[in-house]
């Protein structure tokens, strides 16, 4: 038991938790068979749930609370009211070296608020943001922020740029990532001060992959690039507008193939196809969004999400924990700092 990776979680995360999370860890076991799980929750609703999954059970330890963060809880309350929350508890356990990540549905601003203050930023970085896969004409891609840090400052997207493209060599296994600020145009002169400057500096600096420029909104989905940087605000809005799109095209197929008696049979004869193309845009393939910069693995799975899709979110838990991502974000902050030191906001800011 001492050789398996530990994994935290905040089992009543989420709009189906404990048992969403329960069933999830359940998948994840079998994905997964040297892991165990450190289930922080109601004891009373957590137990009936692994009685009925002996071998998930075996691999699994209770930790009771019965407190718990609130899906509409405002973070600077939840930070200072929820300290025996199963969400704060969970992040505890990483900063004890309790185990290696921590993975929640639970409330977003809680979260990154508990996390940031528990685990604290990596040297190099001032704030995390959030970062995950996008489907692509090319593959995949990975974008960042999604939604951490509305307001940036252009070092603050530099930093992202960095932990981008290490994101995308380490778990994407490209060796050199290509890199794109999201604009509004693809023209140098194109845009606000803040991605203007950031673009200036990500040109002359050495980064762990390549920097193209600017990127646009229709770039995302051809896949111009790998690592797609841009504030939180605009990258949440770009995560919502894409999974909104992906289910109006389902919703026109569906509606389209329910026209007449030829069109029933023209989707039973390429049914295969479209079954192909509903696993490629399965938002549950994509769920788990990473908080880097961090002094340790956190990992926000979709509050509306299943079992399967809650599976997937450890998964990229324990992909970051096993590649040793952190250091790899280290060492690239230390060598670039090295070698074209930034500016130290932190001290400007005090």
């Amino acid at each position: 038991m001492s050789q398996r990776l530990t994994i935290a979680l905040d089992a009543m995360g989420g709009d189906h938790g404990p048992d969403m999370v329960i069933a999830g860890a359940d998948i994840a076991r079998e994905r997964h068979p040297d892991v165990r799980f450190l289930l922080y929750g109601d004891q009373q609703r957590i137990e009936p749930l692994l009685n009925q999954r002996p071998a998930l059970k075996a691999v699994a330890e209770i930790r009771h609370t019965a407190d718990f963060v609130a899906g509409d809880a405002k973070p600077a309350v939840a930070l200072r009211a929820g300290r025996q929350s199963s969400m704060r508890l969970a992040i505890d356990a990483v900063a004890a070296g309790e185990a290696a990540c921590v993975v929640s549905a639970g409330n977003t601003g809680a979260l990154m608020a508990m996390a940031k203050f528990v685990l604290k930023t990596l040297p190099g970085i001032d704030r995390p943001a959030m970062a995950s896969f996008f489907p692509t004409q090319r593959g995949e891609s990975v974008m960042l922020d999604l939604g951490a840090n509305a307001e940036c400052q252009p070092e603050n997207l530099v930093q992202f740029a960095v932990m981008g493209a290490v994101f995308a060599r380490a778990i994407l296994g490209l060796p050199q990532p290509s890199i794109g600020v999201l604009n509004i145009g693809s023209e140098d002169m194109k845009g606000n001060e803040v991605v203007r400057a950031a673009a200036a500096s990500l040109r002359d600096m050495p980064l762990p992959g390549r920097f193209h420029g600017f990127v646009e909104g229709t770039d995302i989905g051809l896949g111009t690039v790998d690592v797609i940087v841009t504030d939180g605000f605009t990258g949440n809005v770009a995560l919502k507008t894409a999974e909104g799109t992906a289910k109006l095209f389902s919703e026109f197929l569906r509606r389209t193939f329910a026209t007449s008696f030829l069109a029933r049979i023209g989707y039973l004869l390429a049914r295969g196809a479209f079954k192909r193309f509903r696993e490629r845009i399965d938002p549950r393939r994509y769920n788990g969004a990473m908080f880097l910069g961090l002094r340790g693995v956190c990992v926000k799975s979709h509050g509306g999400t299943d079992a399967v899709g809650f599976a997937n979110a450890v998964a990229v838990a324990i992909n970051l924990a096993t590649h040793g991502f952190n250091e790899r974000i280290k060492e690239e902050m230390g060598r670039i700092a090295d070698a074209n030191p930034l500016p130290d906001t932190k001290a400007a800011a005090g």
